[in-house]
């Protein structure tokens, strides 16, 4: 179907919209409110999970649920996939019946995922083979960005294709940049995903230090976040971490994985990552510990463990 059948389509029923239509596949914690927001904006998106129910949201947005990948991107101009590993998005793009088989040719895919740089610019290759552009446009915000469409996006690949989406992006996302080509999203999300580990670790050690000296340890944070040491990482999650209160944003599953990409890259490039390297073996025994299905922020319960002042749950 060309460009303009598909516009005069949507003359003829559903939402009416001067913008492409979306295909959006992964409708998790992320993915989910990112899609409702595109078809809040006037995109006509159609949605697919593997687990149906998810997409409830979308529909009750305006959207439309696709009951497989190649029904979702049927007819297609921008097709945004949102799954959790690099493995989830090779079987979304090179599984049978997959968007390379069914996207129709020139269409534009976006990678919200977060994957290794490497494996992102392979597939922008692939892609390129089967007629199809690709950006890897990994985020960071966490499901209240996404909730909020505050998202930071850092976008690699083509500058058109770039130019071609930024509609798309302003409909997600807050700070989105163009970082590079393909794989340099993803490099810039590796490296925030190291500073932001390290960040929660320094807080967490910090917590732990000032309640053993019995500081009011709300009113030193206040001071701190005031001084250099202030920091976003302990304007968001210092209430959660004062709290205890871990339900999950990020899951130390996820900053796992993510910092396993940093690991990966920082070793193919021949980069020593010293910090990065005991933060991923702290957030390793997190994950070993139990705690992967919690937020990022309870490293705090591994310093705890490791003072000997962790509590009974």
């Amino acid at each position: 179907m060309t460009t303009a059948s598909r516009s005069d389509s949507m003359r003829g029923g559903g939402r009416a919209t001067g913008g492409p239509d979306i295909a959006f596949i992964g409708l998790g914690i992320m993915g989910s409110p990112m899609a409702v927001h595109l078809a809040n904006a006037g995109h006509r998106v159609t949605g697919y999970n593997r687990t149906a129910a998810k997409a409830a949201p979308l529909v009750a947005a305006g959207g439309r649920a696709a009951t497989s990948i190649a029904d979702a991107v049927r007819g297609a101009e921008v097709i945004c996939v949102m799954v959790p590993d690099s493995p989830d998005v090779r079987a979304v793009l090179t599984g049978e019946k997959g968007v390379f088989d069914s996207a129709e040719a020139g269409a534009l895919i976006i990678d919200f995922s977060t994957i290794r740089p490497d494996v992102a610019a392979e597939f922008a290759r692939q892609a390129a083979e089967s007629g199809l552009r690709m950006l890897d446009a990994p985020v960071s915000g966490g499901e209240a960005g996404a909730v909020g469409a505050t998202l930071s996006i850092a976008v690699g690949g083509a500058d058109a294709d770039f130019e071609r989406a930024r509609p798309i992006f302003d409909a997600v996302g807050k700070t989105v940049v163009h970082v590079g080509p393909s794989g340099s999203g993803q490099t810039v999300k590796a490296a925030n995903q190291l500073i932001v580990a390290a960040n929660i670790q320094a807080l967490a050690e910090a917590i732990v230090f000032l309640e053993t000296y019995g500081v009011d340890t709300e009113a030193a944070l206040r001071v701190l976040g005031g001084g250099l040491a202030g920091s976003r990482v302990l304007e968001l999650k210092q209430d959660t971490m004062l709290a205890r209160a871990f339900q999950p944003g990020f899951r130390i599953d996820l900053h796992h994985k993510d910092l396993g990409i940093v690991s990966d890259a920082a070793r193919q490039a021949g980069v020593v990552l010293p910090v990065g390297a005991l933060v991923t073996q702290l957030m390793a025994a997190a994950k070993a510990n139990g705690d992967g299905a919690l937020d990022h922020s309870a490293l705090l319960r591994g310093v705890e463990r490791l003072s000997g002042r962790a509590k009974v749950n």
